[in-house]
């Protein structure tokens, strides 16, 4: 009671004894009976008011709860969804870096750079001499020559018409019948056509070249410079090999993810993750489908930081201390610094998600080496807890404005001379 008398008094110097009566006029509701002078009316309204914001503080505007809240809920398991607190207290406390499982995709040897398969197109020659069976007018008329039956002493060559290599993996051949080109090399296939034609031509020889390749190849786009269909010459390419055939990415790699299709199987990877190292630079397989999609990273932030709002990443990685300071810091009214939350998800090897939140009290000069090397993941939680003292400031700033009016009148009464 002394420090609101103390108020009190100071009140009234600013006011004067009829300032306090003509306040008490205006704001003491009249049913209201307060016994004693000016001084003990006023000191006793003060009090009744102080009081009722000291009791009102639980319900003042806050931007989140404080630090302690935050950890005292981990702990006791006392919110509705259940999360783990992690202390940030040393380089060992840090989360292992997330890493996809590489071993979901199929993983097979190269095959033969020069492998026929279905939908290839096929450029076959077969060169005969001496009796011919495949004979063109040239070889006719010179058969004609030498007699009925199509006999040169030269060799010839007859061109099949383009052979496309059917769904089933098959092409037509006359004379040979239906033979079945995928799977095989071009040498092999000539085998096979030389084999089938025994007997029916005098020593044949063939020769089967690609055409056109649409098996061994691969489809990209997205933000490519070529999208379309890429054709495996080694088949040995890796991901940054085939994106830089299709004429390199556009835009920042750390905006862009890498999205492969294989066998039915998803895989997605950061772009910058696939240029840095041979671990995510696989090897692509004829059929696989690449996409590079613009998705840029980004992390939340909120609470009595700086500024709240969604940051994107500066650069490929950015750690816990960068991100803190994009944020501007903790607000140096509001905020608390040994309060420094990061929300997240951890994914497990089996998908599933578990809520944890990591503590940094970056009041002991430690924790910022410990925040450098603590890797902000992609939509993450920056939260800054409020200081407990915020409350106390919260209300001195209700009493001024309370009574700001009340002093700017009683200002202009005393400057007009009423």
């Amino acid at each position: 009671m002394t420090a609101i008398a103390y108020l009190g008094d100071a009140v009234i110097r600013a006011f004067g004894v009829s300032g306090l009566r003509a306040l008490l006029k205006m704001y003491m509701p009249r049913q209201m009976v307060i016994f004693g002078s000016a001084r003990q009316k006023f000191i006793t309204i003060l009090a009744l008011a102080i009081g009722l914001m000291v009791g009102g503080c639980a319900t003042l505007p806050v931007s989140g709860p404080t630090g302690s809240a935050v950890i005292k809920a981990g702990q006791d398991g006392s919110d509705a969804m259940k999360f783990t607190v992690v202390e940030l207290t040393d380089i060992g406390a840090l989360p292992t870096a997330l890493r996809k499982a590489d071993v979901e995709m199929p993983k097979l040897p190269p095959a033969p750079s020069d492998m026929i398969g279905a939908g290839d197109v096929l450029d076959i020659a077969i060169y005969e001499a001496g009796v011919t069976l495949f004979a063109g007018n040239s070889v006719r008329s010179a058969g004609a020559l030498g007699g009925a039956g199509g006999f040169t002493g030269a060799a010839q060559a007859e061109h099949m018409p383009p052979q496309r290599v059917d769904d089933s993996g098959y092409i037509r051949i006359p004379y040979a019948g239906r033979l079945r080109a995928a799977g095989h090399t071009p040498d092999e296939l000539a085998g096979m056509i030389r084999t089938s034609l025994h007997g029916m031509s005098q020593n044949p020889q063939v020769a089967v070249t690609i055409q056109q390749t649409i098996a061994n190849s691969v489809i990209i786009g997205g933000e490519v410079g070529k999208p379309g269909r890429l054709v495996l010459t080694t088949n040995r390419e890796t991901l940054s090999d085939s994106i830089a055939l299709a004429g390199g990415y556009r835009g920042d790699s750390k905006d862009l993810t890498v999205r492969v299709v294989r066998a039915g199987r998803n895989l997605e990877y950061r772009l910058s993750d696939v240029l840095s190292g041979a671990e995510r630079d696989m090897r692509v397989l004829p059929g696989d489908k690449i996409a590079l999609v613009r998705q840029s990273m980004s992390f939340s932030v909120m609470g009595a930081a700086g500024k709240v709002e969604q940051l994107p990443f500066s650069g490929v990685s950015v750690s816990l201390t960068e991100a803190v300071a994009m944020a501007g810091g903790a607000h140096p009214n509001l905020g608390d610094a040994k309060a420094i939350f990061v929300f997240r998800f951890v994914k497990a090897a089996d998908s599933s998600e578990t809520p944890v939140v990591y503590h940094l009290n970056m009041m002991k000069p430690g924790a910022y080496f410990v925040g450098q090397k603590f890797a902000m993941q992609d939509k993450d939680l920056l939260y800054v807890g409020n200081a407990s003292a915020n409350q106390t400031g919260k209300l001195i700033q209700l009493i001024s404005q309370l009574f700001s009016p009340i002093a700017t009148v009683n200002g202009v009464i005393v400057n007009a001379g009423l």
